[in-house]
């Protein structure tokens, strides 16, 4: 993004401050304490053989920081933060890979409870237990699903609602190993319902399927009539259920943007700090020229996706009416920033890069997993156009 972009967009949206606030550079500080001494690149490394993979150690921390409910309202049980807030703490998992569902169930959960009517059966216990970490609730979508897509249980072959118990398939849902409650988006007699279901019930099978990024897992749901203590409640109907998905997508493209650049900053600090210390033709291999200009490149291009993903996140705060072309603009830069970054750092490592000890393939996977995830660059690409008016090509 250019600078007259840039201010474009700022005068546009009613000037927004995109700088952090000191309560967002506390709030960083607070996190990165904790993730150093609690989620070290050596610690991540020794998960990728467990199953599941997810700290829940370290993800109750982060709830017992309130960090799990940013997003929530206090009257709610939240910490009543704002999207702002919620993307500093994916900047910093972002940073360390964490292995926690942070942006299944305190991001896109927690934006589908709370864009569901009042009044919805245990609603109120399900926005306090995801706000508190004590409950890890997941949107039952595929991983690569946006809000601009059809509703998902509108689709042929989708999960339907009948009587108390749900049928159907999910594939390729982010975090469900780890999940508590799954919020099904599906189909009653033709109409939209989002409904809620506990995660442990002896009708429900969660399936791992081979992922890339094996720090945030993708699995399949088969629902066969789960009924009985493990009932299907219905948390929204109709539009409101559409809505309620579409925001949580919206809200979770958008702060993912936020976490991208987290990856990007690591890879590129990391890959400075090396090419610094390692010696080639008795100096530093960083003096080299051509290696300097493409890490310029890649400053430059950190810098910009920085600039997106605030905006998207302010817009999310402040319910701006920008928010999907903010949201699908840091989705178009942030990704591809991402993945740069993560392959510059493996190629200019060289060999140490390449091999499984060094952390630099935790992050290409992440970058290459959050490429595809909630839409593709194209996909937030074509969807820009679509909002802004610009005509195909041809």
């Amino acid at each position: 993004m250019s600078t007259a972009m840039s201010a474009a967009l700022v005068s546009a949206a009613g000037e927004p401050n995109l700088l952090y606030s000191d309560v967002e550079d506390d709030l960083r500080a607070s996190v990165r304490e904790l993730l150093t001494d609690r989620c070290t690149p050596a610690g991540v490394l020794a998960r990728l053989d467990l199953d599941p993979p997810h700290d829940l150690d370290l993800w109750r921390s982060l709830g017992g920081l309130g960090l799990a409910g940013l997003l929530v309202p206090e009257a709610a049980g939240g910490a009543g933060g704002t999207a702002r807030e919620a993307a500093v703490v994916l900047e910093e998992l972002g940073r360390f890979v964490a292995p926690v569902p942070y942006l299944s169930s305190a991001v896109t959960a927690a934006a589908a409870l709370l864009a569901c009517p009042d009044g919805a059966p245990s609603l109120a216990e399900d926005l306090a237990g995801t706000a508190s970490g004590e409950t890890i609730a997941v949107l039952a979508v595929p991983a690569s699903w946006t809000a601009t897509d059809p509703f998902p249980g509108a689709l042929p072959g989708a999960a339907r609602l009948e009587g108390d118990g749900l049928r159907g398939r999910v594939t390729s849902v982010m975090d469900a190993e780890a999940a508590g409650l799954l919020l099904v988006p599906a189909g009653r007699g033709g109409v939209p319902v989002l409904v809620a279901v506990p995660a442990g019930g002896d009708r429900l099978r969660i399936t791992p399927r081979t992922s890339l990024d094996t720090t945030r897992r993708i699995s399949d749901v088969e629902l066969d009539g789960q009924g009985g203590a493990g009932a299907a409640r219905v948390l929204a109907v109709g539009e409101a259920a559409e809505q309620a998905v579409s925001k949580a997508l919206w809200t979770a493209a958008g702060l993912l943007a936020s976490e991208q650049l987290g990856v990007a900053e690591w890879c590129l600090q990391t890959t400075v700090d090396y090419v610094r210390q390692r010696r080639q033709f008795a100096r530093p291999v960083g003096s080299f020229q051509a290696l300097k200009h493409r890490l310029a490149d890649l400053w430059a291009g950190i810098g910009q996706a920085r600039t997106a993903a605030r905006y998207a996140a302010d817009c999310l705060a402040r319910g701006a009416p920008d928010t999907p072309v903010a949201v699908a603009m840091a989705q178009s830069m942030c990704s591809e920033v991402a993945v740069l970054a993560a392959e510059e750092c493996i190629q200019l490592h060289g060999g140490i890069g390449m091999t499984w000890e060094h952390p630099a393939h935790l992050y290409l996977k992440r970058a290459r997993s959050s490429h595809v995830a909630l839409g593709t660059p194209g996909r937030h690409r074509a969807d820009l156009a679509r909002l802004v008016d610009l005509p195909p090509p041809g």
